[in-house]
């Protein structure tokens, strides 16, 4: 499936890109969000691209080659930001927290089980242990917490001891072997059309990643860095990464400095889940920081 940037139209418009802006992508991905911000604050505006996925960022910097020195790019976690970019400040800031086309669609990336490739998931493929790793290492109870911890995963139990039970017999190498094994340990999906596999494989992506690890630091961090009237946007694709985001939000705007611009999650229209069912998903919020009195 081609690149389909997620909420384009709702997220520029949250953003209120102008003219001349300095704008932060801090999870580029392929560089759809940052070709249009590059385009509306053109002439004089730049984007500072991060993102942790060298192969992603390699073809991103190769769709935004037009833009030229207009946008600069990081091979680093949007975590990290603040560091690397000592004092600077934007007029905005994105965070797109799914999972790119690009890991998706590439089987030997192994983050879906729609295509058999090694188990591995990992974002930054020089760091880290794959998803293999934890299946067949960590111990049953673990493994049965990781997974009802982040993917929400009633039949949790049950699933770890189907994993650990197969283990023995042979280490898992590949999705097609882990979801086959999770499928007939979950039984049929409390939610029509979700593949019973789903929700393992969300929580084992966000542990191998460490997607929850900081977050509401970093969207402090990140906020803290906003000019007066800079916003900052975030996309999330599940709940445990939305609700980070709604409860930072709402602190901040309860502590002062920050105001809320979106009190309700925006959610992508029926015609654009049509389009890119991969939308279905994604909640959009905006935090803007609020001029000096």
């Amino acid at each position: 499936m081609a690149h389909v940037p997620v909420l384009l139209e709702e997220t520029l418009s949250l953003l209120a890109v102008r003219a001349g802006g300095v704008y932060l992508d801090g999870t580029l991905g392929l560089g759809g969000h940052a070709a249009e911000i590059l385009r509306r604050s053109a002439p004089g505006g730049r984007v500072i691209a991060f993102d942790k996925d060298a192969s992603a960022l390699a073809l991103a910097r190769e769709a935004l080659s037009p833009f030229g020195e207009r946008v600069r790019f990081v091979h680093a976690d949007f975590r990290e930001a603040p560091r690397v970019l000592g004092k600077e400040c934007f007029d905005g800031i994105l965070l797109d927290l799914g999972v790119s086309s690009l890991q998706l669609d590439a089987p030997e990336r192994g983050f879906s089980f729609r295509a058999d490739g090694p188990l591995d998931m990992r974002m930054d493929q020089g760091q880290g242990p794959t998803a293999a790793d934890l299946v067949n290492r960590l111990p049953e109870d673990e493994l049965a917490n990781l997974i009802y911890r982040f993917g929400e995963e009633r039949a949790s139990r049950r699933i770890a001891r189907a994993i650990a039970e197969a283990r023995k017999r042979k280490h898992f190498a590949t999705t097609a072997e882990l979801a086959a094994v999770v499928r007939r340990a979950a039984g049929r999906s409390r939610r029509p059309g979700l593949d019973p596999a789903t929700r393992t494989f969300q929580a084992l992506r966000i542990a191998v990643n460490g997607e929850l690890d900081g977050l509401e630091q970093a969207l402090e961090d990140l906020a803290a860095r906003l000019k007066p009237g800079g916003r900052l946007a975030v996309i999330a694709f599940h709940s445990l990464e939305d609700r980070a985001v709604k409860q930072t939000f709402r602190a901040l705007a309860k502590g002062g400095g920050h105001a809320l611009v979106t009190k309700k999650p925006v959610r992508p229209s029926e015609a654009e889940t049509q389009t890119n069912p991969r939308a279905r998903s994604a909640r959009l919020r905006a935090l803007e920081k609020e001029a000096a009195a």
